[in-house]
């Protein structure tokens, strides 16, 4: 039986129309003759969504009871005993109710395309696993449903429901998302503008890379290897020489004139693991490519153009930039240089070679031999055996041809000569093979008697056997001191990964970042960071704390190389297999991962702790504060109350309602005054700065103090600057500092609220309750509610303000410092 097939609607939020455009195809699909069922739709309460499912057919759901509480899911065995064509299931990523079949809803899909039943499904980005801890940064929201990446990969359709960030906010306050208690907290926190941009931006780069990974899989597929010029990729190669900066500005500016390309630069470490390039200016030449928006790669591979080009048909690249060769002209005659070789195996991608001062040719160029190599790999083994077979046929033919001016004594120097370079290149084995072949050749050509291999003089005897005895030696000493470069290096070069990884755990780096180094240190395709679910002993289940590469291993048992982390914690990687000691080294490096994932999350707890305790420092404070302010207008309610109980005349009665009003009036200002600031200390009040004129905000301010905002005296001049600050926030402030001025002031005077202009960039607004002048006597024994400072200050600190309270003995007064805008213009002034 045939798999079915997954098509996934991806949506950046809730409430961007992913169920209504699931319930959309299976209505098109049953038009069309499909045998379409619904297997399970939550329209959340959303009448438009509901509507659409009506007239296809809906399978009753599952009730299940758990903990006194009654559930429904989907009847995963009555859509299968129904078998349809295509199930419509709603939420892809669902936690099922516990001692369910499965325990997520996507198990159950999955058993349906193993049915061969196709499925329509709904799946938001913030559930993709790989993404939890992005979302949990940009919203602060923890998501405890989650997808494997791989689920939604398989996904033979993905088709992204789109809606911009102002419209969905529109949506939420005309009640089509969320009821209407839930639609304040949404607005304020989870559907804020930015976090909503962000999670958009999140899943058209997943469905980005999605689609590049169909590419490239239906490439691989297809066995296609040129690249297909769907978007402009530049690469530019380094050598960590001084020309690096110069090749990476020209290969920007390259990018820059073509609008969607991309910059990659590529390193080439040779496989033996001999890095000859200076290591600083690769740094410095990383972070200029970084610094220019482009992304650094580093590969593994003995010859440096087929690396290149293997990179740049993986990645696709289009154009190739390449430094003139800094090798002089013989070395380049004896084997071509990187950029001719390049060229010539390129094939449709184009190869720019640019020149620069350290190209061969200038006045400082020295002429450089090619250097024979410090390690003796298998292509060096072989190269010196082709080169014996080469050079030995071609010296004796020489010297055949020579005849009677060549002796013995000057054909086995020259042969020495041949052993010295085949041991330089090959080592020991290659250098005995050439040394042996040499003296048979000497002795058959140039040892009497000719054409023979009996040797007739002991001179020519003992000649023979110091010949094959030094080139033995040779070969020997060459093979030895090559074998000891190359532990030497590679020791160098394990020292210099452990200590480039250790660098970049000082420095604070993310875990990604880290992984990523691993993977371009050891020349793997994908390396991902694993830990064990400690709760799921009989059945392992494996998380993905960090990956890198393309396609990355979440299991072990998918990796091609695995090493342990730590405690629950494993390095999981693809591709090439790894020797023994670089399998050891990636065991350091994997310990070093663990600690350093150990000690983030380490911090992260102390920082949630630190954060916990001042925020029950916060909430201990703001509740000693309230019920302060609170006891005096309950109590004065309460008292009121109480008096009405007794014989009253009407006028009494009415001065004894009065002041119950008031007093519950003003309890309940404080009460939405603690909200408020219990609101801003948990991050839940959005704030909106701008330019704010504040001669509208002070005649709102006296709107709202009603009847008795008409008795505040205020002086605004008439050039005053506008103040940046949220104005309902401002306006709030105000509000409550103008009440208390007004409670405060002394009898028959009247609180002040005057304004001006402050340099540097400054407006100062001031507050008083009017006893300024008036007699000790007459001033009013009150205090200030230390909740409304409390909170007006909070607010304007907020809004980049500052507030300050006056001095001992002056009343009541209060300064607010609040950071002005551009002057007006005259024109804006006038109207």
């Amino acid at each position: 039986m045939a798999r079915g097939r997954l098509r996934i609607y991806l949506g950046a939020a809730p409430g961007v129309g992913k169920t209504y455009a699931m319930l959309e195809e299976g209505q098109r699909l049953a038009q069309a003759g499909a045998d379409v069922v619904v297997g399970f739709v939550e329209p959340h309460g959303r009448r438009p969504t509901a509507a659409l499912a009506e007239g296809l057919e809906i399978l009753p759901r599952r009730t299940t009871g758990y903990r006194g509480a009654t559930f429904t899911e989907m009847d995963l065995d009555a859509v299968l005993a129904r078998s349809p064509q295509v199930a419509l299931v709603d939420e892809l990523a669902h936690t099922d109710v516990p001692r369910s079949r499965h325990a997520k809803r996507w198990q159950d899909v999955e058993e349906l395309l193993d049915a061969g039943i196709d499925v329509v499904t709904t799946l938001n980005v913030q559930h993709l696993e790989s993404l939890g801890d992005v979302v949990r940064q940009i919203t602060g929201v923890p998501q405890r449903e989650t997808l494997p990446d791989e689920v939604a990969r398989r996904a033979d359709q993905i088709e992204l429901v789109d809606l911009p960030p102002e419209l969905l906010r529109r949506r939420m306050l005309h009640g089509e998302i969320y009821p209407s208690d839930r639609i304040e907290a949404a607005l304020t926190h989870y559907f804020r503008v930015g976090n909503l941009t962000a999670l958009r931006e999140l899943a058209l780069l997943w469905l980005a890379d999605r689609v590049e990974e169909g590419l490239r899989r239906y490439r691989a597929e297809h066995g296609i290897t040129a690249p297909w010029e769907t978007r402009e990729r530049i690469m530019v190669a380094l050598t960590g020489g001084p020309e690096g900066e110069t090749l990476v500005r020209r290969a920007a500016r390259v990018t820059a004139r073509i609008p969607g390309s991309e910059l990659l630069a590529l390193h080439v470490v040779p496989s033996d693991g001999l890095v000859r390039g200076d290591q600083a200016a690769l740094a410095a030449q990383r972070a200029l490519v970084e610094s220019l928006g482009g992304s650094y790669h580093q590969t593994t591979g003995e010859d440096v153009p087929e690396a290149l080009l293997q990179f740049a048909e993986a990645e696709s690249v289009t154009q190739i930039v390449l430094g003139a060769s800094r090798r002089g002209r013989f070395s380049t005659f004896l084997r071509g240089g990187v950029g001719h070789r390049t060229i010539q195996r390129s094939g449709p991608i184009d190869v720019l070679v640019v020149t620069h001062e350290e190209a061969a040719g200038s006045s400082s160029s020295a002429l450089r031999l090619p250097h024979p190599g410090r390690a003796t790999g298998p292509r060096r083994f072989r190269t010196a055996l082709l080169l014996a077979a080469l050079t030995l046929p071609a010296l004796t033919a020489l010297l055949v041809l020579l005849g009677e001016h060549v002796d013995l004594a000057l054909a086995l120097v020259l042969y020495l000569l041949a052993v010295v370079v085949i041991a330089l290149v090959g080592g020991l084995v290659p250098a005995l093979l050439a040394a042996l072949a040499a003296g048979l050749l000497a002795d058959y050509y140039f040892t009497p008697p000719l054409h023979s291999l009996r040797v007739e003089r002991f001179t020519d005897v003992f000649a023979l056997l110091v010949y094959v005895v030094t080139a033995v030696l040779v070969g020997l000493a060459a093979g030895t001191a090559a074998r000891r470069t190359y532990q030497a290096v590679r020791a160098s070069s394990e020292a210099r990964a452990l200590s480039r990884l250790a660098t970049a755990m000082m420095h604070g780096e993310d875990l990604p970042t880290l992984l990523e180094q691993v993977r371009e240190d050891f020349g793997l395709d994908a390396v991902s960071l694993l830990e064990r679910d400690t709760g799921h002993a009989a059945e392992p289940r494996w998380y993905v704390v960090a990956s890198t590469g393309a396609d990355p291993p979440e299991r072990p048992y998918d990796a091609d190389v695995e090493s342990p982390a730590g405690e629950g914690l494993t390095l999981a990687a693809r591709g090439r297999p790894l020797s023994g000691d670089d399998q050891r080294i990636l065991g350091a490096c994997a310990a070093q991962l663990g600690m350093a994932h150990s000690q983030g999350r380490l911090a992260a707890q102390d920082a949630a702790s630190g954060l916990r305790a001042d925020a029950e420092h916060t909430r201990a404070a703001l509740l000693l504060t309230a019920s302060r302010d609170l006891r005096g207008p309950l109590r004065a309610a309460g008292d009121a109350l109480a008096d009405l109980r007794g014989p009253l005349s009407d006028r009494e009665r009415d001065g004894l309602l009065d002041t119950a009003r008031s007093s519950v009036r003003q309890a309940a200002r404080l009460v939405s005054d603690l909200d408020a600031v219990s609101r801003l200390h948990v991050g839940a009040l959005d704030l909106y700065l701008r330019p704010v004129d504040l001669d509208e905000v002070v005649t709102t301010v006296l709107d709202h103090l009603g009847p008795g905002g008409r008795t505040i005296r205020c002086s605004l001049p008439e050039r005053l600057p506008y103040v940046i600050a949220d104005a309902a926030v401002l306006t709030r402030v105000l509000t409550a500092l103008a009440a208390e001025a007004q409670r405060l002031s002394p009898p028959e005077r009247t609180a002040l609220l005057t304004a001006e202009a402050r340099p540097p960039g400054f407006v100062e607004i001031r507050l008083a309750d009017g006893s300024e002048g008036a007699a000790p006597g007459t001033r009013p024994a009150r205090t200030v509610h230390g909740l409304t400072l409390r909170m007006s200050r909070d607010l304007v600190e907020t809004m980049g303000g500052k507030l300050e309270p006056g001095a001992a003995g002056t009343g009541f007064e209060v300064r607010l410092l609040l950071p002005a805008a551009a002057p007006r213009t005259a024109a804006a002034t006038a109207t």
